[in-house]
């Protein structure tokens, strides 16, 4: 099997930075961006000189057993649940920990949402440079895009999946998903896509809290979220052109610099998705480019409501860390 790596993706510019609240008033303290412009395009040059072709020897599913040991002492070292899925593109080595657990997705959806935004596109469906316009009533809590954008002439698709990825807007998310539908249309996409797990039930703010134990609304596992990133990266689900732009707005995200990017070597691409609430999970899935080989796919869930969000953030940081080292 052979895994086109796109370039295209690089051609990307970078905003100021951004927080994401997930839905609530706790910040998710995600916003340091450490990683100066120069930086980004330095990495985004790096890139370029690998090999566009990544090759996934058939089969290869080896566990790291060293790793898995490690996930685990993570979080009995701070309690809670931390559920991680890690793909090797390189070698085809995975690991996991509680990987086949539902957590609550939070703003990591927020990628999906975009994804089917991009694939309604590709069927010439819908288009990037559609306007919506919205008002004051359709805000809701952390859209600091949006909330600077009501009545005039509103934000193209474009610009919404880019305000919903990269600044984790929440107007914008809910905006993108009415315009395919709502919840339910993205559910119904991910069943396309084989994943019979993930599931989207309700609209930011409401979806980032469970109302009891064992509500499955908004739930993905680790190992699902996983399977249909590498999907949407990587696959064939969208066209080149729109996996690229996934891919772009995913590397300028200004969220997650404390996160699973924090654990990665500074020398490394990252692109990902953050989600936060106020009950104690931080959530980070994405993918992180090596400079000289295939790409490592990361989907880490992060219940843990008895420690501080900074070290929520460093929990994360060193999952990526042992994703490195895979």
């Amino acid at each position: 099997m052979i895994v086109w790596l796109g370039v295209g993706f690089a051609r990307i510019w970078f905003s100021k930075a951004g927080d994401d609240r997930g839905g609530g008033t706790q910040s998710e303290k995600e916003t340091g961006m450490t990683m100066s412009m120069s930086r980004r395009q330095a990495l985004v040059g790096s890139l370029l000189a690998v090999s566009a072709l990544v090759p996934i020897p058939a089969g290869a599913q080896a566990q790291d057993g060293d790793a898995e040991a490690r996930l685990a002492e993570l979080e009995r070292a701070h309690g809670g649940r931390l559920g991680v899925a890690v793909l090797d593109l390189a070698n085809g080595r995975r690991i996991g920990h509680r990987a086949d657990e539902r957590f609550l997705m939070l703003s990591t959806f927020k990628t999906l949402a975009a994804a089917l935004v991009l694939a309604r596109v590709d069927r010439g469906e819908e288009r990037l440079d559609r306007r919506i316009v919205f008002s004051e009533s359709d805000l809701v809590v952390w859209s600091p895009v949006t909330e600077n954008r009501v009545g005039r002439a509103g934000m193209t698709l474009a610009e919404l999946c880019e305000a919903t990825i990269t600044l984790s807007d929440n107007t914008a998310g809910n905006l993108l998903l009415d315009s395919f539908g709502g919840p339910a249309a993205l559910t119904d996409y991910l069943r396309s896509l084989g994943d019979e797990v993930t599931r989207l039930d309700r609209i930011e703010p409401d979806l980032n809290e469970h109302d009891a134990p064992g509500d499955l609304r908004d739930t993905t596992t680790p190992a699902a979220m996983l399977e249909t990133l590498h999907k949407l990266l990587f696959g064939d689900a969208l066209s080149r052109h729109s996996r690229d732009q996934l891919n772009a707005w995913l590397t300028i995200n200004k969220t997650g610099d404390q996160r699973l990017r924090a654990g990665f070597p500074e020398n490394w691409l990252v692109g990902e998705k953050t989600g936060t609430n106020r009950s104690g999970t931080a959530n980070d899935a994405g993918v992180a480019w090596p400079i000289d080989r295939g790409p490592i796919l990361v989907a880490a869930y992060c219940e843990m409501s008895s420690i501080s969000p900074e070290k929520r953030n460093a929990v994360l940081a060193e999952v990526g860390r042992i994703a490195a080292r895979i």
